[in-house]
Order: structure tokens, then C-alpha cells, then sequence
């Protein structure tokens, strides 16, 4: 390697331990009051939780295991799960499948006995009885609310990943299909056909998509989502045909709104509205990748290390990303989104974990 590329190595390889230390101090500090419907404490935040943003940051964990071998990777999922198993799990929803996908990798890779009916039980139940809206849809129920006749994007990165995943692992074909049909039935309500952009939901009622927001996060969860989607499961020739044109018409809509800091704005259209880094760091992460992969042209790699970059400036000497947009419900104007607050969260660690692990890749020795 050249002395550039061994610095840039060195540096990702110190930034990436330096994440993963922080998603595992991060602490509910009791600035958000979320109760859940049954009347327990919510937390979003805390490593030491089940819910969607330690799922999705133990996802993050699950690929640097599987890319790299790390061990301590292996090691913090696999303690992570023993002890929230010995609590008892929570109701299921949407939200609460999150932290499913990263262990079903763990048993597809290990085949430890303990995982499997833990699995086993969450698919089955979610195919028997998780809400749906009138398309077949899940609909995106979360621990603190019901949201009758609602699709978000949010869905395919916390419950359809995990049926794929889990689907492939076990052998089940009827998982596969119903994950491969949640991504084309929200493809059709969500999906901007005039851009490649996604709104963030869709409801029944009224038949309309909100605020019509072109939320960063979400469309972000889709262009990760989808990259993931064809490396979790296999597909049939028509629907990776299909969903790979999707991902690719976004991503080269996406790169028209990046900033000259290498970042996307919270609302991707809107130059007045913050710039967000887990966004930066999936969308960054999804254009290296697409273009690793051969799906898009040099400027997808060069607008995804001006997202890498960015992010890297992100990261604070205790491993926590910053500039990272909270929990985002549904919006029904594009000021709330404005509003959101910022606070570090496992997403955010995770999304900029799947990017800097995925720069590793682009590295010529």
C-alpha cells in the first residue's frame, strides 16, 4: 500500500473500534419522556435495550463480524442476546423485530441451538398475526403506538431484512416471498416515480403520503436496504432486476442533493433543513457498495468517499457520532422533520459502521 492508503487503513480500522465502543456506552439520560403502550419505560438510546436502534446497530456489529472476522464482534452479539433472552422478550411490532436480524446472521453462521426457536417463534408469529394494511403491507406499529392503515420505509429495514435473512438461514422460501413482497408493495406506494426519491409513509386513510417528505433517514434505510436485501437472500432473476433499477434510479437522484461537505440535508430537498450523518453515512455506504458492485459509474464512488469523509469528521474521540437526527416519527408537514432534535443513537453509530467497514473494501493495496 501507498503511505495515503495505509493512513486512510489505519485510520478506519481506529475509527471503527472507536464506534463500536461508543454505541456500547451509549445511556439513556432521561432526556426523552417515551412510554410504551404498556406502560413501561421506553429507551432509544441505551445499548443495553431492545428496540430498533440497537437492533439496527447490532446489524452494524453483525457486518464487521461477517467482513472482517473480528471476534470481540462475534463476541458482543453473542453476549448481547444471552442476556436479553434471559429477561424475557418484549411485545412484537415492527420496531422490536430489529434486533432479530443480526441474530439470525449470528445462528445462519454458527447454528447455535440457542438462537434457532428464538427465530423460529418471531417469524412464525409475525406471518400469523402482524397487522396489515389493506395492500398486505405490515403496518408500521411501533412499542408506543398504533398506526392504523400506515406504511413507512422505516418497515423493510426492521422487519422485511430480518424475514429474508432468517429466511435464507432456515431454508424458508415463504419468508424470502414475503420479504421480497413488503419491498415491491412499498416500492409502489412510497417510491417518487418522477425522482427515484422515497416519501416516508403512506396511509389508507385519505390515500395520500403525509407530508409528501423526502426524509433522508428513510430514504436512506431503502438504499441500504435494498444493497442488503440481494446479499441476505436469494432472488428470483426478476424481482433483483427489479428492485437493483430502484435502488439505482435513487442513489443517482440522491448524488444531485449531496453538499459540498459530502453530506445530505434531513430533508434531502431542502437546503434549509440540517444536514444529517446517519443518513450520509447509509447513503454513502449504499453508493460505494453499488459501485463495488458494478451497478453505477465513478460518481457514485466519488460521492460516496465525500460521505465517508464526512463522516469520519463526525465521529468524536469517544467513538459517538454526531450531527445525528432522533427518532423520527410520522410528519404531516415538512417543519417537523426540521424540528427533530439531534442526539447520538445505535443507528447512527451502526450506519456509519456499514460505511467505513464497506471503505475498507475500496482501499488499493
Amino acid at each position: 500500500m501507498g503511505t495515503d492508503t495505509v493512513s486512510l487503513h489505519h485510520e478506519l480500522k481506529e475509527k471503527i473500534s472507536q464506534i463500536v465502543t461508543g454505541l456500547r456506552n451509549l445511556r439513556d439520560e432521561g432526556q426523552f419522556n417515551e412510554p410504551n403502550l404498556d406502560g413501561t419505560a421506553g429507551d432509544y438510546v441505551s445499548f443495553d435495550s431492545w428496540e430498533w436502534p440497537q437492533g439496527v446497530g447490532l446489524y452494524g456489529i453483525a457486518q464487521l463480524w461477517l467482513q472482517t472476522g473480528d471476534a470481540e464482534a462475534r463476541s458482543i452479539l453473542e453476549n448481547w442476546y444471552e442476556k436479553q433472552l434471559s429477561r424475557g422478550l418484549p411485545p412484537q411490532n415492527v420496531n422490536t423485530t430489529a434486533p432479530m436480524l443480526a441474530l439470525s446472521i449470528l445462528w445462519q453462521q454458527t447454528r447455535d441451538p440457542r438462537w434457532e426457536p428464538v427465530l423460529d417463534d418471531w417469524a412464525n408469529r409475525l406471518i400469523a398475526d402482524a397487522p396489515r394494511t389493506t395492500s398486505g403491507g405490515f403496518q408500521h406499529d411501533v412499542s408506543d403506538k398504533i398506526n392504523n392503515g400506515e406504511l413507512w420505509d422505516d418497515t423493510l429495514f426492521m422487519l422485511a431484512l430480518f424475514l429474508a435473512s432468517y429466511g435464507q438461514a432456515s431454508g424458508r422460501k415463504d419468508l424470502i416471498d414475503e420479504a421480497k413482497f413488503q419491498f415491491l408493495v412499498h416500492t409502489h406506494y412510497l417510491c417518487e416515480p418522477e425522482t427515484g426519491l422515497w416519501f416516508h409513509g403512506w396511509t389508507f386513510d385519505g390515500n395520500h403520503n403525509f407530508a409528501r417528505a423526502r426524509w433522508a433517514r428513510g430514504n436512506s434505510w431503502i438504499s441500504a436496504g435494498i444493497l442488503d436485501l440481494i446479499d441476505l437472500a436469494d432472488l428470483d432473476a426478476a424481482t433483483r432486476r427489479y428492485l437493483l433499477w430502484v435502488v439505482k434510479a435513487q442513489l443517482s437522484s440522491l448524488i444531485d442533493y449531496q453538499t459540498q461537505n459530502g453530506t445530505w440535508h434531513t430533508l434531502v430537498d431542502d437546503p434549509t433543513s440540517y444536514e444529517e450523518i446517519s443518513a450520509t453515512s447509509a447513503i454513502g455506504y449504499a453508493l460505494l457498495k453499488g459501485y463495488r458492485l458494478g451497478l453505477g459509474p465513478e460518481s457514485w464512488k466519488t460521492a460516496g468517499q465525500k460521505a465517508l469523509h464526512a463522516v469520519l469528521e463526525n465521529i468524536d474521540s469517544n467513538g459517538v457520532v454526531q450531527q445525528v437526527s432522533y427518532g423520527t416519527r410520522m410528519g404531516h408537514d415538512l417543519e417537523f422533520y426540521k424540528n427533530i432534535p439531534l442526539h447520538p443513537t445505535g443507528y447512527g453509530q451502526s450506519m456509519a459502521l456499514l460505511c467505513l467497514v464497506e471503505a475498507l473494501n475500496h482501499i488499493v493495496e
